[in-house]
């Protein structure tokens, strides 16, 4: 028969307990203060009419919200948007981040000068970027612009197209956050063994068979990895189409999260932003639930 192990104050293991829990009691406060208890909030509103200059009035108004929803053009377009730039971003990001990698693992004269180049993009805050690459794309003094009139190629609308402006977004994107995931590759690439490589060599393999065969099985759990961070961090866009384009031109631009803000903030009705807030939760999750399936069965 096991027993269960009691731990008393006055024992040691008892007093080294006592102190574990009292370092992560700040923890679990901000934890509280700042997730849990937003969470809780915004899933109470999300079921009344709370608009938030008339905080005393909330009303509990059933589903009324979420059918709301369903018949919400701005909401679709939204996340149409939102899908749009997670369906492009993500591999176009993982192939970049994964190129670069490739590129300062070879053994190359300045080679971290060019991780640090690479990796700058990151450390900046991404609301300082979004204003430079609003610059840049500025279709009559921008930079690129300019550098487009050298090649002969007539200037460019980028932010104030529809059709060009989620696209705009989408390289400054992949731009500013690549050097990470270069980063993690570069630490994947570090840790294949040599020998892989050499039998490979034996065998009379190519680079290219090498590259297919050897390192993009070693890099498989980073790529699941960094394919799960990417999907993530896509669907929660919010600054550079709020920095860059304010959601347009003609919503082209505008997230769901950005909708999300823009009601709860702007048009004060905190109630539906709950509501929509709620529902877009519930699709990270499963989106996230759904990759972390395909993991352990790619795994196995």
């Amino acid at each position: 028969m096991v027993t269960r192990k009691r731990y008393s104050l006055k024992t040691r293991e008892g007093k080294e307990a006592l102190t574990g829990y009292f370092f992560l009691l700040p923890a679990l406060l901000l934890l509280g203060v700042f997730l849990l208890y937003p969470m809780g909030a915004a899933f109470y509103y999300s079921f009344t009419d709370f608009y938030i200059l008339r905080p005393g009035e909330k009303n509990f108004i059933g589903l009324e919200n979420f059918q709301m929803i369903i018949g919400d053009a701005e909401f679709r377009q939204a996340l149409r948007n939102t899908l749009y730039f997670t369906f492009l971003v993500v591999p176009i990001q993982i192939a970049v981040a994964l190129g670069l990698a490739l590129l300062v693992n070879k053994k190359l004269k300045l080679k971290v000068f060019f991780r640090t180049a690479y990796f700058s993009p990151v450390v900046m805050s991404l609301v300082v970027v979004s204003i430079l690459w609003t610059f840049m794309y500025n279709p009559n003094e921008g930079l690129i612009n300019e550098m487009l009139g050298l090649l002969g190629i007539p200037p460019q609308p980028f932010l104030t197209s529809p059709d060009q402006a989620m696209n705009s977004i989408i390289v400054m994107s992949v731009w500013q956050g690549a050097g990470f995931q270069m980063m993690i590759f570069l630490a994947g690439l570090q840790n294949i063994p040599d020998h892989l490589y050499e039998a490979a060599d034996i065998d009379g393999a190519n680079t290219f068979h090498k590259f297919l065969h050897v390192t993009l099985p070693g890099l498989k759990n980073i790529s699941l990895f960094i394919f799960i961070t990417i999907t993530i961090a896509a669907f929660k866009l919010l600054v550079q189409p709020m920095i860059m384009t304010q959601g347009g031109p003609l919503g082209s631009t505008k997230s769901l999260v950005y909708h999300i803000y823009e009601v709860g903030f702007n048009y004060r009705d905190v109630g539906y932003a709950s509501a929509m807030a709620v529902v877009f939760t519930v699709m990270v999750l499963t989106i996230t639930i759904i990759q972390r399936i395909l993991v352990k069965e790619e795994r196995g």
